[in-house]
């Protein structure tokens, strides 16, 4: 294949099979750069290296097309030198556990030589729950913590409280809690060490307001309404999208938010508000929902990621 050094977009990201293209992030986002005659290579996390001192991926080049019935036509397979790549988006899903880590350990030798979305210092460092904290004023109350006493005293006096893990996804492992259950507590944080409990906004059942931020500008937003007789609001947990628009409270948090990520070197993110408070979760991993939003207004926010980028 006859590729231009800079007409290839690398994606680092899971099996291409276990992607939705309806909802998918990645897929829209490729599908809009082909449109500009770039090349995607796809290549899965565990099989970047560093070789002779060059970083490498074992992969393949791909088509996307949303005509099609499979949305995905792999060209042909190859061992890629990621520095011939204009960009690179890593778009693997969380958990952001130690292979994640050591991607971005490696990423970080070549963040100088191609545009790296996001880049891959920055998001080792803005641990997704934790980089919240600096926002506490703006969240439902909120600790982070593995301590028992601590926790116990947190349940008493906000009744019913949400725990969390901190470096996971999806929605996945939240509960709901309603009295202090020693043993239930001791096995999750046995399971993910210290965790976020926070006060439960009993709004949740009104939907959320996920806000994508390209660039350090507030780009758009959804409201994602959980299933009956469920607490999230992942649509991978059942929830159901809405259009909405942000309250001034919502898009004066918004902004700061994405002004700070700006600074950080971050380039796309999604923060979530619940009643009007920020809920702890500053998704810079991979963020998702462009496709979504676009289906819902009819805005092309794929079309505005390459546009910042100058692609």
């Amino acid at each position: 294949m006859n590729c231009m050094i800079s007409k290839i977009v690398a994606i680092q990201g899971n099996d291409p099979s276990k992607l939705n293209p309806i909802t998918d992030t990645s897929v829209f986002l490729a599908n809009e750069i082909q449109k500009k005659k770039y090349n995607i290579f796809y290549y899965d996390p565990k099989n970047l290296s560093i070789i002779n001192s060059k970083v490498i991926a074992k992969g393949f080049f791909i088509k996307f097309n949303y005509e099609n019935k499979k949305f995905f036509k792999i060209l042909k397979r190859q061992t890629l030198d990621l520095t011939k790549c204009k960009f690179i988006l890593i778009r693997q899903n969380p958990p952001f556990n130690l292979e994640y880590i050591s991607t971005t350990y490696i990423l970080d030798r070549i963040k100088n030589k191609v545009k790296i979305i996001n880049n891959p210092t920055s998001i080792r460092n803005i641990s997704e729950k934790l980089y919240s904290a600096k926002y506490q004023r703006f969240m439902p109350y909120t600790i982070f913590t593995r301590d028992l006493i601590e926790i116990k005293r947190f349940i008493k006096k906000h009744k019913k409280i949400i725990i969390k893990p901190i470096h996971s996804f999806s929605g996945n492992d939240i509960h709901l809690l309603k009295k202090f259950d020693e043993k239930l507590i001791n096995k999750f944080i046995r399971k993910h060490d210290h965790i976020m409990c926070q006060k439960f906004l009993s709004k949740i059942s009104k939907g959320d307001k996920r806000v994508f931020i390209i660039n350090g500008k507030v780009v758009g937003a959804i409201s994602r309404v959980p299933k009956k007789g469920s607490i999230l609001s992942n649509m991978s947990k059942g929830a159901k999208p809405f259009n909405i628009n942000l309250t001034k409270i919502e898009k004066k948090i918004s902004k700061l938010i994405a002004k700070d990520l700006k600074k950080e070197s971050i380039f796309f993110a999604g923060i979530d508000f619940i009643d009007q408070k920020l809920n702890g979760d500053i998704n810079v991993t991979s963020p998702t929902g462009l496709k979504t939003f676009f289906d819902l207004s009819g805005k092309n926010l794929a079309k505005i990621f390459w546009i910042e980028l100058k692609a």
